[in-house]
């Protein structure tokens, strides 16, 4: 018998064969969990000393049901499907990968952009459509010069500023505090920020001050004719919002890598607008990120169980200095 058990909730990947054998080398037994509602993962929590989890959500009622829990690592950045608080409080060491694919949903951000800018989801449609015309779509406008407002500027957002300022873009950006300088970006408040950007991207977490933050008012603070990219999370948009604001016209185009729901109806507004892209939650992918995810994940829930300081801990309170 195997000295822990760890149960993982689901993954996005083939197999688990890189997680197996970094928990074997420390003596770990590793559950799948046939699905991923409240009473199978609390059933299933009963019985082991640590959790992987990718999406599934880890609340108060799985917690409460796992009574030997020694930590839980959330394979991924966002720490929103975790009751945290309930962590804290009971002691749990909780992980993440807060550098994790950085730099994939950088270049996906910015993939989205140039797509959006030069009408390349526009032309590609109408090109299987049998319509070949550069006529058709929003006006062509140089990128160089142009625009780019971050809402949000952790490490993704300044990885998307490097790579934005190197096409030649100006790139402003607006956080919760906004008298921390940052080199090369101009901090702004929100309502500036939409008023001057060309292209507006998201990148925050979602938490209840978030959740629909760019919603119908926001959306008409944008200049006319403006694109809005959301690598981030689907819930910190009204989609419906969104909708009436290219409709209208107001906003020339969308570029959406996250939804809420997932998967979205894509056949309703606005995912069916012919003027927003729409990628499958797939700017966080590379064989590179995924390696590097999945093994730090791994390491993390070991230095859990067998009681170390784990590296990237989010609530460091639950370990005595």
């Amino acid at each position: 018998m195997s000295k822990y058990r760890v149960l993982i909730t689901d993954y996005a990947w083939p197999d688990l064969e890189l997680e197996r054998e970094i928990l074997a080398a420390a003596d770990v037994e590793l559950l799948v969990s046939p699905a991923q509602d409240a009473a199978t993962l609390s059933q299933l929590a009963a019985d082991v000393d640590g959790i992987l989890t990718c999406w599934a959500v880890i609340s108060r009622q799985v917690i409460e049901a796992a009574g030997s829990l020694r930590g839980i690592t959330r394979m991924g950045i966002g720490l929103d499907n975790i009751d945290l608080e309930e962590c804290t409080r009971r002691g749990i060491p909780v992980t993440n990968v807060p550098d994790y694919c950085q730099q994939e949903v950088a270049e996906h951000t910015l993939a989205l952009l140039l797509a959006l800018a030069r009408n390349i989801g526009i032309y590609h449609q109408q090109g299987r459509a049998g319509v070949y015309s550069r006529d058709n779509g929003p006006p062509l406008r140089r990128i160089e010069g142009a625009t780019l407002g971050l809402v949000g500027l952790g490490r993704i957002g300044r990885q998307v500023a490097v790579l934005a300022r190197a096409i030649g873009l100006r790139v402003i950006a607006t956080r919760r505090d906004l008298s921390q300088l940052e080199a090369n970006v101009e901090l702004l408040p929100l309502d500036q920020l939409l008023a001057e950007s060309d292209f507006l991207s998201l990148h925050l977490p979602l938490t209840d001050d978030t959740s629909q933050m760019i919603g119908a008012p926001q959306l008409a603070l944008m200049k006319p004719g403006s694109f809005l990219v959301n690598t981030a999370r689907g819930g910190l948009l009204d989609h419906q919002a969104l909708a009436a604001a290219l409709q209208s016209g107001q906003l020339a185009g969308a570029a959406l890598d996250v939804q809420e729901p997932e998967p979205p109806p894509l056949d309703q507004p606005p995912y069916n607008h012919p003027h927003v892209i729409v990628t499958p939650h797939t700017a966080f992918v590379s064989e590179q990120s995924l390696f590097d995810l999945r093994s730090r994940s791994a390491r993390q829930i070991v230095q859990c169980l067998e009681g170390d300081k784990p590296d990237n801990l989010v609530n460091p309170e639950v370990i005595p200095p």
